[in-house]
């Protein structure tokens, strides 16, 4: 029973995970390297794989032997985004918290999306966003919406030739994805371009924008990051961890947290307006729907 004298029940929990190993992880010569392992749905995340990522990411910061830290998707993807339709969505299931938030399950209206967001999207992101020791994210194929908030948490990012970077949630009503920081990876003409379209940006055109560090080939895309990864790994871990911190707090003085935060609230404000019309929080879209527009962008780029 709540202060106000209203009582929530906990929402049932449908889902059902495909596999018990959402994320793998293993270090080698100083390198950790962290799999999203939901291959068979292009690494879509739910709360599963984001406290599994959390986990591992806590292991590689706790691990004196680790210097650097790879983040990598099995299979052709690095990730589709948040999960909005596979079996394993598990948006109605409790955790062990990372954070200060209360429990969302059980919560009434737009706390419940509120809540449960600031915990596993924002919170989590700007947690590993945080991590003392240098991270590179290697992107082949998609890095749709919430694979962006990932990819953009790391420090480096190494893209094949193949990949690609989209955040079409506009289409949902909704203004880009939780961890706004869309106007500091592209400038704000080409960043309201990328929202306003919802298009596929190639991994070129990343690089040319500042976004991506490097293009290889898909073929080599491995052995260039851990190469990479490999020459940081050289450098004293204080030195790289106070160097990381000093460009973390000047995106700060930049605006990157406050903006993220006005953001936030947009963002929770859209997913509460598509409640009222009736369409859902998702503006009326589903996995099948972003999908199907999706595919038809590309075929119309």
């Amino acid at each position: 029973m709540s202060s106000n004298n209203e009582s929530f029940v906990q929402r049932d929990d449908p889902s059902v995970y495909e596999t018990a190993e959402p994320v793998l992880y293993a270090v080698a010569d100083g390198i950790a390297t962290v799999t999203m392992n939901r291959p068979g749905y292009n690494n879509a995340q739910n709360s599963q794989m984001t406290y599994a990522l959390d986990a591992a990411f806590k292991q590689a910061i706790d691990d004196d032997a680790v210097k650097v830290i790879v983040l990598r998707g099995a299979g052709k993807h690095f990730s589709a985004g948040h999960d909005i339709g596979t079996p394993g969505r598990d948006v109605n299931k409790s955790f062990d918290r990372a954070h200060l938030w209360w429990d969302h399950s059980n919560k009434p209206g737009a706390e419940f999306n509120y809540a449960r967001e600031q915990e596993v999207y924002i919170g989590m992101c700007r947690r590993w966003h945080e991590m003392p020791k240098p991270t590179i994210a290697m992107v082949q194929g998609a890095c749709i919406a919430g694979g962006l908030m990932l990819a953009w948490v790391c420090d480096l990012i190494v893209a094949s030739e193949d990949a690609f970077f989209q955040d079409p949630v506009v289409r949902m009503g909704i203004p880009g994805v939780e961890y706004f920081a869309h106007v500091h990876e592209l400038n704000p003409r080409i960043a309201k371009e990328f929202l306003f379209l919802g298009e596929r940006m190639p991994a070129a055109r990343a690089y040319q924008m500042g976004m991506v560090n490097r293009v290889v080939p898909a073929a080599g895309l491995e052995a260039e990051v851990m190469a990479m990864a490999a020459r940081i790994a050289s450098q004293p871990r204080m030195g790289l961890a106070l160097t990381k911190q000093v460009i973390n707090r000047i995106e700060e003085l930049q605006g990157l947290r406050a903006g993220m935060d006005m953001a936030y609230g947009y963002h929770h404000l859209a997913h509460a307006h598509g409640q009222l019309l009736g369409a859902g929080h998702l503006g009326g879209h589903d996995a099948k729907s972003m999908i199907k527009a999706n595919k038809k962008n590309a075929e119309d780029e």
